[in-house]
């Protein structure tokens, strides 16, 4: 590591980490510094050794080498509670709470206020209810995290790193890969609260746009080894990324122009979709080589009406029609056999099998194909695996890899590998570039338009507003379960989509 910081001059100084898993050197002499008050941005491509680092940092691995200095201090971080007491927390991007506990027992589990032997619930939900108040999260303490949207969980994690009122080093691992924009904003004032109270933070990010909101310095990581460090202000997004994937990116992706079909060239149709819970009347069409973009905050109802559509929630109204004809979709396997994939929010929960390997998960949907009698013939299976690796860059030292080893980013594009496999007609991707880095992003757009460009039909959920209008013919807005507009590319910008999105919940306001 280069650094003109030494170690009695910082908050913390790491020098030398190396750590190995089998068939992996995830770290390779890695080092940097953090200031007190300071944000450093953590970067590199997925499968860099940032959040294995940060685990090292956070208790949860032993690094194999390597020194960690805390306050002129060298430490030895032999778990999580000795981290804690080191005043160290950490946001993780995999969350990490238990789905039958509450918000508010999550937040403090371990730590729970007693009378005695017993817990104390009327002030546990009380001091949670205070900590939100003060952090401007917006979550019920006695809601059941499980029941919880996947944005939300993350806000849970996010109160949970906050409420440790010892936290000196503040570990931020993706913490607005699944949050909107307005909860952003809340985490961002939260950040420079902490700052004037001379936390130090370590913030990965691929989005370049937060890093330059709240970044004072940026260390790059490239293949588990320490490439720079420079100050925010002194580097350009282009000298990040050539850093980041060591070769320079080439141009950028055009916003798709309009499909040159007829607006009667349906692949898909919803009408009058609404559900139990939250969607109202939803209804659109989408067309054959289109990639419709859904918006919305968090809640608004984008990731429901994907679940409707495939058959995952239940529906109390509402008409799908597939290529003009009506269907009756009870469950995500019958969405399947319509010829509808969908690419989750939740990756580990809902589109993997981690305890299978990349050559599993990949063939998932489409395992008939390769199968005779009752036996999978496994040669094709795995050239075509092997296919999508190559083409996806999913980093893994081989297709035997264990779905659960590979890095959050990596285990999206499996997911998306599968659906490319079975071939479907209509493709509905929510957060499709979720916790991905910038040069795989790139990879990942130029497959989307390929698709549609082949006449595949895709609906594109997404919470980066740049991505959505980089991407889509027409946006689909949604606030409060309804649909408040949709928006040619041509006529959308940032501001009318956050209109729209956003305008339900103005009236409520004013009502």
């Amino acid at each position: 590591m280069s650094s003109d910081q030494s170690a009695e001059d910082s908050l913390l100084y790491v020098d030398g980490i190396r750590k190995g898993f089998p068939g992996v050197q995830a770290l390779d002499g890695v080092g940097f510094t953090l200031d007190r008050g300071e944000v450093l941005a953590l970067v590199g491509e997925n499968g860099a050794g940032k959040s294995t680092l940060m685990k090292i940092l956070s208790g949860i691995y032993s690094r194999d080498e390597g020194s960690i200095i805390i306050d002129g201090r060298a430490v030895d971080i032999t778990g999580p509670k000795m981290a804690q007491e080191l005043g160290i927390s950490i946001i993780h991007q995999e969350m990490n709470l238990m789905p039958h506990l509450t918000v508010a027992q999550n937040i403090y589990i371990g730590r729970e206020p007693r009378i005695g032997p017993f817990l104390d619930q009327g002030r546990l939900v009380r001091q949670t209810r205070a900590l939100l108040e003060h952090t401007g999260i917006n979550l019920n303490p006695r809601a059941e995290v499980g029941n919880l949207t996947v944005a939300q969980q993350q806000m849970v994690e996010i109160a949970k790193a906050l409420s440790f009122d010892t936290t000196k080093i503040l570990i931020m691992d993706e913490p607005t890969s699944a949050i909107s924009q307005a909860e952003t904003e809340v985490l961002f004032a939260l950040i420079a609260e902490l700052k004037s109270r001379g936390v130090g933070i370590v913030y990965i990010s691929h989005r370049m746009e937060e890093l330059r909101q709240i970044a004072d310095r940026v260390t790059v990581l490239r293949d588990g080894q320490y490439v720079d460090t420079r100050a925010m202000n002194d580097v350009t997004d282009r000298e990040i990324i050539s850093m980041m994937v060591g070769r320079e990116l080439k141009g950028e992706a055009r916003p798709s122009s309009i499909p040159d079909t007829s607006p009667d060239d349906l692949a898909l149709e919803v009408v009058g979709l609404s559900t139990a819970d939250l969607l109202q009347d939803v209804s659109f069409e989408l067309r054959r080589g289109e990639m419709l973009g859904f918006a919305g905050l968090m809640g608004a109802g984008r990731t429901e009406t994907a679940r409707a559509i495939i058959g995952a929630d239940r529906r109390t109204a509402g008409r799908i029609m597939i290529n003009g004809r009506p269907v009756a979709i009870s469950s995500p396997a019958v969405a399947v056999r319509h010829g509808i994939g969908y690419l989750p929010e939740d990756r580990k929960r809902q589109g993997l099998m981690l305890e299978q390997d990349v050559n599993f998960n990949t063939m998932l949907a489409s395992m008939k194909r390769y199968t005779t009698a009752g036996f999978v013939n496994q040669a094709p299976a795995r050239r075509d695996t092997l296919k999508y690796v190559e083409s996806l860059r999913i980093k893994t030292p081989s297709i035997n890899q264990l779905a659960k080893n590979l890095s959050g980013g990596n285990q999206q594009k499996i997911v998306i590998a599968k659906w490319l496999s079975r071939n479907c007609d209509i493709l509905i991707f929510d957060e499709p570039t979720r916790g991905i880095d910038v040069g795989a992003k790139e990879e990942i757009y130029k497959l989307l338009n390929s698709l549609v460009a082949d006449g595949k039909s895709i609906i594109m959920i997404s919470s980066e507003l740049p991505e959505v209008l980089r991407l889509s013919h027409r946006i689909v807005v949604m606030s409060q379960g309804r649909i408040t507009g949709v928006l040619d590319n041509a006529e959308a910008d940032q501001e009318s989509i956050m209109d729209l999105a956003t305008q339900n919940v103005n009236r409520s306001v004013n009502a």
